[in-house]
């Protein structure tokens, strides 16, 4: 069944490989200040560049007339602008790929009846759960071109975890076509209680992955540089300063990094338990590998988050902590994938 289903694999993890460098560049793209660059949304004629001073100039003007320039940036010049160009360039050129690297298989994969039983509505899903992104990134962007200096941290989340959604549901059917080992009556009921564990786990990553998002469109690292305590202290004022409370962990910037703080120690907590309790359980070696490699990458990841810190956001370990979000979900969902009790493979 795995070499009936081969090209199909890989096919569905090419495109993961490609929502998660999507992703990444996103990440590259907030981080440079790139975001707001390209002020319309040619989904054709975007496809090139500027390709004439002229058509650059042209570009650069369009830029001049939201306020980030107005604000921020009005010290650029051409070149200054051609720079954070290329990474919101960068940026929807592979959504573009991607669309076309799910769409062109897929009709091949249809046209040979090369497709497992049941995809064609998981395709379905897949196309509709992408187009809807491709929106998402624009209704982002155009929050920051009339009023705001920078998007929207709430449509940054949403734009965000629609990004992982896409990649989790494209992983999951991929798994769907690489069944584990059938367990063992005594390991069924293991993979019950470690099923429950890691969905606890996901939910709290999701939860995390926004409160990131809200980091990163709010720049709401930049504030309290130190660890393990937020200046000289483990709940500063500025945590709920704001009125009403729940605005301080919506849109207040040390309410919103203590959320982000404090949940990464559930994130740790929760792994560690699994860590532990995979020690007593009757689970395949595939499991334990899961789970080894879980810890690795919670431990790395808190780490990274750490350094990002303290070193006031530096675009390179900021990334590989964004990168570190996307393998701890990822891998996440794979354990609960494997803790299933049965597979629905036809």
């Amino acid at each position: 069944m795995q070499n009936q289903f081969r090209p199909v694999m890989v096919w569905l993890f090419s495109g993961c490989f490609l929502i998660y460098a999507m992703v990444v560049i996103g990440g590259i793209t907030r981080l440079t200040g790139s975001g707001l660059s390209i002020t319309k949304w040619k989904v054709v004629t975007g496809t090139l560049p500027p390709l004439s001073e002229d058509a650059w100039q042209k570009e650069f003007d369009a830029y001049k007339q939201i306020p980030q320039y107005k604000l921020i940036n009005s010290n650029f010049e051409l070149s200054d602008f051609k720079q954070i160009y290329f990474w919101e360039y960068l940026h929807r050129l592979l959504g573009r790929v991607i669309g076309i690297v799910f769409i062109v298989p897929f009709i091949w994969f249809w046209v040979k009846k090369k497709l497992p039983n049941g995809f064609l509505k998981k395709a379905l899903v897949l196309f509709a759960l992408g187009g809807f992104q491709g929106f998402l990134g624009w209704f982002m962007v155009s929050s920051g071109l009339s009023e705001n200096v920078y998007v929207s941290h709430y449509r940054l989340a949403i734009h965000l975890i629609s990004a992982f959604a896409v990649f989790g549901v494209t992983f999951w059917f991929a798994m769907d076509l690489t069944p584990p080992p059938t367990p063992s009556p005594q390991e069924r009921g293991e993979h019950h209680l470690l099923k429950k564990i890691s969905m606890l786990l996901f939910s709290v990553v999701i939860l995390q992955i926004i409160y990131g998002a809200f980091v990163a469109g709010l720049k709401a690292g930049y504030g309290y540089p130190t660890w393990p305590k937020m200046g000289n202290e483990w709940v500063p004022d500025d945590v709920v300063a704001l009125e009403p409370v729940w605005k301080n962990f919506m849109e207040g910037h040390a309410g919103i990094q203590f959320i982000h703080r404090y949940l990464a120690y559930v994130v740790v907590l929760i792994v560690g338990i699994i860590f532990y309790r995979a020690r007593e359980m009757q689970i395949t070696s595939e499991q334990k590998k899961i789970i080894n490699a879980l810890g690795i990458i919670v431990l790395a990841q808190f780490i990274l988050g750490v350094f990002t810190l303290v070193y006031g956001v530096p675009i390179v370990i900021a990334v590989l902590h964004q990168t570190g979000a996307f393998f701890l979900f990822a891998t996440t969902l794979l354990l609960i994938h494997r803790s299933r009790e049965t597979t629905n493979i036809e």
